[in-house]
């Protein structure tokens, strides 16, 4: 147990977020082949506690006394984990969230929310802070969009003994961490957020539509869409060149027919220029770079590491690829402003300044908030023009 400990400790002490947590961590695992995958999952689970917890606890604890507490306030499947707790603890970790932090206060253990995020929040309409909060201590769940044979997928989970509860008819929730493709056909269906396959409810598709996916990334909501229709023209655009390999790569996957790719900077509005060269879309998806506020709970180090004038870099970021993509959009097409922020400056905010500096109408904007879920939290905004 105490060697652990100690690698828990010196973990700690020289990660500093550069990279995400999950990619420190198999770099650190390959260098202490010792670790079986016992103590590898025990670590893990220890340090996500960690960066989930630490901050709402006083500085005056002890290292041990501060990862204790982690251990105990966050959601964790790992039972393996529990060992290090006293057995009073032990005894009470399945009850909710609000009785432990309470156990830990009669101990003289202040577990304070708010420490959490010590910037000021201006969240988007549809969370509050406290609840969003909150949902920093647990991991989400692994959810899957299911494409084709829904029956024949739930039949494979329950004979493998996999635990999943249906949260629409074409969405499977899983414990996080399951490994879906050991039993699942991969043309079946697709990894993605309850709140990403949730935006599919503000696409309006038709079959000789043309479409832009402009910051398009791995290429879920690309992906989605083709799902919807797979009729329509899409044009999907990234400035590295491997995301669109990628891309291209799921695409063969689920049979689709493949978009025409452009590798493309689209903050440099000469770029944008030059490559689309005067062609213009029904419709513009603007997935837009954003803080991921919206899926920290299941990347804590972000919160953990956030500097608050990154918030304004990113919304600065956001107007400026929104204003660049909007001459591509035809007249009555519509624009898809997105984010998986709940961070109001880079939502209503940067929607309001497209707004003030267009001919743009707003249909509608929401957040969708997937905490009762166990899911990411996303925000899409559909503006006419």
């Amino acid at each position: 147990m105490r060697y652990i400990w100690q690698h828990v400790n010196t973990i700690i002490h020289t990660y500093h977020g550069q990279i995400p947590l999950s990619r420190f961590l198999k770099s650190y695992f390959r260098e202490h082949k010792k670790l079986g995958s016992r103590d590898r999952k025990i670590i893990a689970t220890m340090l996500y506690s960690w960066y989930r917890c630490s901050k709402a606890l006083p500085e005056s604890l002890s290292f041990d006394e501060k990862i204790k507490s982690c251990i105990f306030i966050s959601e964790t499947a790992l039972p393996q984990a529990l060992q290090f707790l006293p057995e009073r603890w032990q005894q009470q970790k399945e009850s909710d969230t609000e009785k432990r932090i309470a156990l830990l206060k009669n101990e003289g253990i202040n577990f304070d929310l708010e420490r959490l995020a010590s910037f000021p929040l201006h969240l988007s309409e549809g969370i509050t802070p406290n609840d969003w909060r909150k949902s920093m201590l647990q991991q989400p769940d692994l959810f899957i969009r299911i494409r084709k044979n829904r029956d024949k997928i739930a039949k494979t989970l329950q004979e493998n003994q996999v635990p999943y509860r249906a949260v629409t008819e074409s969405c499977f929730a899983l414990p996080n961490g399951s490994a879906a493709d050991q039993w699942l056909p991969e043309e079946d269906y697709v990894v993605q957020d309850f709140s990403s396959q949730s935006t599919a409810h503000y696409f309006s598709v038709n079959k000789n539509g043309t479409w832009w996916d402009c910051c398009c990334g791995a290429g879920g909501k690309s992906l989605l869409l083709k799902d919807l229709e797979p009729g329509v023209e899409l044009t999907v655009s990234d400035k590295r060149a491997g995301i669109l390999h990628n891309l291209g790569d799921r695409f063969k996957k689920y049979d689709l027919r493949q978009p025409k790719q452009i590798v493309l900077d689209v903050t440099d509005a000469q770029a944008v220029k030059q490559q689309l060269n005067g062609q213009t879309f029904d419709h513009i998806i603007c997935d837009v770079p954003c803080t991921g506020s919206g899926t920290w709970a299941r990347t804590p180090e972000q919160l953990y590491f956030f500097e608050e004038e990154t918030l304004l870099q990113y919304a600065q970021r956001q107007r400026k690829i929104a204003a660049n993509v909007f001459p591509y959009l035809k007249e009555g097409g519509t624009l898809y402003y997105i984010t998986c922020s709940v961070f109001r400056e880079e939502n209503e905010d940067v929607v309001q300044s497209l707004l003030e500096a267009s001919d743009f109408q707003l249909q509608s904007q929401q957040l969708i908030n997937g905490i009762d879920n166990k899911a990411d939290c996303m925000f899409i905004a559909v503006l006419k023009r």
